[in-house]
């Protein structure tokens, strides 16, 4: 185990298979820190991509939380599938969890795909509570509901940062290419020679055993997956999302919005987060309250991604825009948003001085 102090008193530890923990260096402060924060990379990525966010996460809220980036699906890892990415995020929270006994709450921060492995990792984390227990007496009497939790743990803070959340398939999903649609089809047929079984899942192509793709299995609970319970119970759900120039990711499926609600943006809202152009809360609708939209069985997306935006809509969701459309590292906005890398991609300090600023601890 390798063990680095900073000169600001945050503590870093990183062991010999990638995982990263960051907390403050302080014995009394770091005890009194509850606050579990799951941070996930995303695809060939690295828990090293959220050093300088978990390492600003300690330096603001050191007497809060413990943070701990992901390891278990880095780099071709990626590539295996996000139920299989999920399954293995899932058993590395309660590591975590089992290895520090005074946590009380969870959070997750996700970038890109680790949004929708985060989103299938709480689904298997997430424990209703039990039939004969789920009314208590409070300390001044009243009866208050036991709400379910993930490992354990008080759900609080769901966070994504440029993730596909209704897939990469069709509809200018995929920015760099271009909205062509014979180029979109040609990249259905061929994403999983290079993604492999994660590339199906982002395409919407899997059929695992006559089963729906992955993303609409993951608007319910599923078998013994708790999807939607799971989000449901988190206090807020967040989505960071370029506005463009981001060519991996485009707004539309990170900002879980049709072509008509994208909003039209402007100058930045606060000299505080100059990035950050346009902000929305987002109520929880009824599925059912839209009317049905007829779409051509064409081999297009849109029918299945009304289902996916549907069955999303119906927890309520901050929606934060961001646009580094005047940075010299533009073209790098999916890399940017995150701060990947603290030199090159410091523009996006912002974004993550955004997410502390208005977490919930």
């Amino acid at each position: 185990m390798q063990n680095d102090v900073a000169n600001d008193g945050i503590c870093s530890s990183e062991s010999v298979n990638g995982s990263r923990d960051v907390w403050s260096c302080k014995d009394s402060v770091a005890a009194s820190a509850d606050h579990l924060v799951i941070m996930v990379h995303g695809i060939l990525g690295s828990s090293s991509n959220w050093k300088y966010g978990a390492e600003q996460f300690v330096k603001w809220l050191p007497d809060k939380v413990f943070v701990h980036c992901s390891k278990r699906n880095m780099a071709t890892l990626t590539l295996d599938g996000v139920d299989v990415m999920g399954e293995r995020l899932a058993n590395e929270v309660l590591d975590v969890i089992q290895g520090k006994p005074s946590l009380r709450k969870i959070s997750f921060v996700a970038h890109s795909v680790g949004g929708l492995v985060a989103r299938y990792a709480i689904g298997k984390l997430y424990r209703p509570p039990k039939e004969e227990v789920k009314e208590d007496i409070c300390s001044n009497g009243c009866r208050e509901e036991q709400r379910g939790t993930i490992g354990g743990l008080e759900a609080i803070n769901f966070i994504t940062v440029a993730s596909p959340h209704l897939g990469s398939r069709g509809n200018k999903q995929v920015p760099f290419l271009f909205g062509v649609s014979a180029f979109e089809k040609a990249a259905s047929s061929v994403i999983h020679w290079i993604f492999r079984r994660t590339g199906r899942h982002l395409f919407l192509t899997d059929d695992d055993e006559g089963k729906p793709p992955l993303l609409k299995r993951m608007l319910e609970d599923y078998e013994e997956c708790y999807f939607m319970s799971a989000l449901r119970f988190f206090k807020r759900r967040v989505l960071y999302s370029n506005v463009g120039y981001d060519h991996i990711v485009g707004w539309r499926t990170s900002s879980i919005r049709r072509d008509s609600e994208l909003p039209k943006w402007g100058e930045s809202l606060d000299e505080k987060y100059p990035h950050i152009v346009y902000e929305e809360h987002c109520k929880a609708c009824d599925a059912e309250q839209h009317e049905t939209i007829s779409t051509e069985d064409d081999g297009s997306s849109d029918k299945l991604e009304e289902e996916l935006v549907r069955g999303l809509s119906r927890v309520s969701w901050e929606k934060i825009d961001v646009t580094f459309h005047t940075s010299r590292l533009r073209f790098a906005a999916h890399s940017v948003i995150q701060v990947k890398d603290e030199y090159m991609h410091i523009e996006g300090a912002d974004v993550i001085q955004h997410m502390i600023d208005h977490f919930h601890t």
